[in-house]
Parts: structure tokens; C-alpha cells; sequence
């Protein structure tokens, strides 16, 4: 998000840095303390909107994709939730499990174990389609027409430097390691990366641009 919210950097991502590979994405979880009465993304909305400003959403610090992700999910749910900021995943989750808050949007693969041992309560993961290790939990989307939101990680260099590792991505064990944890292999090709990085610029450019999140 650096090429976004801050304006100090020397350097353009976009313009400067070339897409080698994509290499991994993965949802983050909506999730929700066990006590609270919304078990589902539509009880979740109905319950925010019957209380605004009444549910209190954390997340390990302003403008980290669990903030964002949460900030997409108000814009298109058209709910007010409030945003409390920790120094960290840890922290976030904490406050989540001792009830202090609501509602968190942590990546899957830091509270995947928690969803499993029913000490957290799974809503949706925010990727276009159900996770492949919880299958039984529904995707945000299919209740927020165009709601997504992954992590997603790759490599870029310097533009002239060629760097091929899409190869390494075919491997059956890293698939499944990854799908354990909720992550799924995110093979592109240059181009395609390039696009989609493009894409992904604009999209939490204009989530920045409306929350107006600043560098500090």
C-alpha cells in the first residue's frame, strides 16, 4: 500500500519495478467473538446497521489489509462499524477472543486454528471463493456482490532484470502446504502481474483516497 499512502517515496512501484512473479494469495477471515448474536454475514450487517457505531472492529494498525478490508466491507455493506487499531495481529486477536471487540478481518492463515477449535467464530473469508480448508464457510462475496479482498505476495525488480521462478510454483507439496493455512499457489505470468498489481493499485487507492489514510 506504500505506492498509496505515502507521497515521501522516491520511487514509482508502478513505474519503476517490474513484475517477475506472482507467487501466493490468501483470504483474510471475517470473524466475530463467539458471543456475539450475528452468526452469519447477513445477521452481521442487519445487526450493524440496527447499531451504528456500536461494533467495535480491531485490526493490527491503520492501513494494514485487515484495516482496509474492513474499510472495503463498510463502503460496500453500507454498515458503520468502529475501527480500533493495535500494534499488531497478536494484540488484535486478543482483544477479539476477551471480547473487547466485535468483529476483527485477520488473515486466514494467522486464525485458521482458532475457527477450527470454535474459539473465534468464522463469518466469511474475503476471497472471491471459499477457502479450500474451510469449505463450509461462505465467502463474503456471496452475500456483497464484488466484495474480495486477498494478501497476495510475488517478486518484482528492477525493469531489465530477468528472474524466472513460475516453475517452482507447480510443486503438489507447496500447493497443499499452502491450502493447509488457507493460502492457495498464485501463479502469473509477467504480464498478467503486472495487470493485476495495476488493478490492485487503483482499487485500495480509492479505499485510501476515501478513509483519507496519511503516512505517518
Amino acid at each position: 500500500m506504500a505506492g498509496q499512502d505515502d507521497q515521501k517515496l522516491n520511487f514509482n512501484f508502478i513505474r519503476d519495478i517490474a513484475p517477475v512473479s506472482s507467487i501466493t494469495r490468501q483470504p483474510q477471515a471475517m470473524l466475530a467473538n463467539p458471543l456475539f448474536p450475528a452468526k452469519t454475514i447477513p445477521e452481521f450487517i442487519d445487526y450493524a446497521k440496527a447499531n451504528p457505531g456500536k461494533v467495535n472492529m480491531s485490526s493490527p494498525g491503520i492501513g494494514t489489509i485487515s484495516h482496509l478490508a474492513g474499510e472495503l466491507f463498510k463502503m460496500m455493506a453500507g454498515v458503520n462499524l468502529v475501527h480500533v487499531p493495535f500494534g499488531g495481529n497478536g494484540p488484535a486477536l486478543t482483544a477479539l477472543l476477551g471480547g473487547q471487540v466485535e468483529v476483527s478481518v485477520p488473515s486466514l492463515p494467522s486464525s485458521i486454528e482458532y475457527i477450527r477449535t470454535g474459539k473465534l467464530l468464522g463469518l466469511a473469508v474475503t476471497s472471491a471463493m471459499r477457502a479450500e480448508a474451510l469449505p463450509d464457510i461462505p465467502s463474503v462475496g456471496e452475500f456483497v456482490t464484488g466484495y474480495e479482498v486477498t494478501a497476495w505476495y510475488g517478486v518484482g525488480a528492477p525493469k531489465g532484470v530477468a528472474v524466472e521462478i513460475n516453475a517452482g510454483l507447480a510443486d503438489p507439496k507447496l500447493k497443499a502446504r499452502l491450502a493447509d493455512f488457507g493460502g492457495a499457489v498464485f501463479a502469473l505470468s509477467p504480464a498478467d502481474f503486472g495487470k493485476f498489481i495495476a488493478d490492485e493499485t487503483e482499487k485500495w487507492g480509492k479505499v485510501i483516497q476515501a478513509i483519507n489514510i496519511k503516512a505517518g
